[in-house]
């Protein structure tokens, strides 16, 4: 397989200071498009935007469900590279363990607005500023657990269900301007997840057939392809990448 340069072309990466989206700004950088990456902490945001290379990369702090950050991320990405050609919605939340017989309702709207709606409210804008003139794609970073029932996070996968809804609308309705895809990852040792693998990680890679749990560079790697030329026929797609972890559902 060829590698596709696409150097000058921007990408806008929401809940990117580190994690799953850092790993995305990481591979888009490499092949040499500039990014904006946002995120809820203004100094880790920093930090990371000096770390990927300033010259490239802007950060716009704030919290994903908040219209107003949507708005001003949009407009300085705009105003810092002129176009917005990739929007990777990768901000997401799970503030809560346990049996949804017990979720507090309030809890379940928060997950919604950052996980579900904040995608939509992101992709809304960036269509009306650049993409439906010009084109471009969209990556909504779903879950496994969005495709499967998964014990103890079951608001989080309800919403992650949604998004893959969310994926197939938006592929509907923007095409053939934009193309819409998303990624369905398994356990990614990221700090958002560690609850799911600390102090048991070789346990828990154990029902995976590939052996270990991923890594932000998998899903850096998918969202690049989904990105490129490579995948200019595919729209409308949920391209899990767990490992083979779904291989064992139900066993």
């Amino acid at each position: 397989m060829t590698t596709v340069e696409l150097s000058g072309k921007v990408a806008l990466i929401t809940g990117a200071s580190r994690g799953i989206g850092y790993g995305v700004a990481e591979a888009l950088l490499a092949r040499g498009d500039r990014v904006c990456i946002t995120g809820r902490n203004e100094d880790a945001l920093k930090e990371a935007v000096e770390t990927l290379g300033a010259d490239r990369v802007i950060g716009v702090a704030g919290k994903a469900h908040d219209e107003a950050h949507q708005a001003i991320a949009v407009e300085r990405t705009m105003e810092a590279f002129g176009r917005i050609d990739f929007l990777v919605n990768n901000a997401g939340t799970n503030p809560v363990f346990g049996p949804i017989a017990d979720l507090d309702l309030n809890v379940a709207r928060k997950v919604f607005e950052t996980n579900v709606v904040s995608a939509l409210g992101f992709a809304q804008r960036t269509w009306k500023a650049w993409q439906s003139e010009n084109g471009g794609a969209i990556v909504n970073i779903s879950s496994l657990a969005g495709v499967q029932a998964s014990p103890f996070i079951g608001a989080y996968g309800i919403s992650k269900a949604a998004m893959i809804n969310l994926t197939l609308q938006l592929a509907h309705e923007f095409a053939p301007k934009v193309r819409v895809n998303s990624i369905a990852p398994a356990v990614v040792k990221t700090q958002f997840a560690k609850a799911l693998y600390e102090g048991r990680e070789e346990e828990a890679a154990a029902g995976y057939p590939l052996g270990r749990l991923g890594v932000p560079s998998d899903i850096g790697g998918t969202a690049a392809f989904l990105t490129s030329e490579q995948s200019d026929w595919i729209t409308g797609q949920t391209l899990v990448v767990d490992g083979g972890k779904f291989l064992n559902a139900g066993v």
